[in-house]
């Protein structure tokens, strides 16, 4: 027995409710919308009366509410169904912004993936890997967990990002051009100078390929390059440029790009091939499958 259609709260955006039809999520969404009663005042009294039945009777309903929807219960099929609790009732009652359950992961949120709504695919949470959390750069993905101080200017590092953009002010289409074309920018970005002019590695000294090549990504041909770059202050790291084609919209090319520490405490370059080889469009995420599912990437 599946829940009801109706409006419930997205399992990937739980700020939104999402149309559930009975037996799959839509594509519509709203924003919460407070439930009021009009309470009426009976000819002749003060209303006072009136008034307690109404709250009276609000009371109840709700109560009712609630009880139908906890005895709910869902047998098998998509997993990002709206269940037991996670209903109108639950979405609108009142928690304190204090109040541990006001940030915690919602049941419905996966805990191993993280969702790129805006290029509709998913990528594995690793261990040693959270979601980003007080990062002021763009499109950031993942990080490791944890802060350091930068061996050279700034205030403080990670020792390993993952940022995903759609390739939209480019002609060229590509995935070896556009991957060939942005690892020396990334490599910049991450080691060399930031966005505030600042060198949290003392600059960028050289570099070499270690890896390139073509790569199935979510079912789709792609292409990356990765380098092994050589800093002024500290240990160095990994950059890689991965680029292939979005499985929906106008199928723009998407880039990925990793940037690793190379010291001890940095993750292992293998992360960079276990991310590529679990990256999935997001309308697989609920089955856990699909097209590109068991294709990695190339060596």
């Amino acid at each position: 027995m599946t829940p009801p259609p109706g409006w419930y709260p997205d399992p990937h955006a739980p700020h939104l409710e999402r149309w559930w039809d009975g037996t799959a999520w839509t594509e519509h969404r709203r924003t919460p919308e407070t439930p009021t009663v009009p309470l009426s005042r009976p000819p002749g009294g003060s209303g006072g009366t009136g008034r307690a039945k109404a709250v009276a009777l609000t009371t109840a309903g709700v109560l009712l509410a609630a009880a139908l929807v906890t005895g709910v219960v869902v047998l098998g099929g998509d997993d990002d169904a709206p269940r037991a609790g996670s209903g109108p009732t639950a979405a609108s009652a009142p928690v304190a912004p204090s109040s541990p359950a006001a940030t915690s992961e919602t049941p419905a949120e996966d805990p191993d993936v993280v969702e790129d709504q805006l290029n509709g695919i998913t990528f594995p949470l690793l261990d040693g890997w959270v979601r980003p959390r007080h990062v002021a750069q763009d499109d950031v993905v993942m990080t490791t967990d944890g802060t350091y101080d930068c061996p050279g200017e700034g205030s403080v590092c990670r020792h390993g990002l993952v940022i995903s953009r759609t390739v939209t002010e480019n002609d060229e289409t590509s995935p070896e051009a556009l991957a060939k074309e942005d690892i020396p920018e990334a490599a910049d970005a991450a080691f060399d100078e930031d966005s505030l002019g600042q060198r949290p590695y003392g600059g960028l000294e050289s570099h070499e390929v270690v890896k390139s090549g073509p790569v199935a990504v979510a079912g789709r041909a792609g292409y990356l390059v990765r380098w092994r770059v050589t800093t002024a202050k500290g240990p160095g790291g990994y950059v890689q440029s991965l680029v292939f084609p979005s499985s929906v919209g106008t199928e723009s090319p998407i880039l990925v790009r990793f940037v690793f520490d190379a010291g001890e405490d940095g993750p292992p370059p293998a992360d960079m091939d276990r991310i590529t080889k679990g990256i999935r469009p997001v309308t697989d995420a609920a089955s856990g499958g699909g097209v590109g599912s068991s294709i990695g990437p190339g060596d």
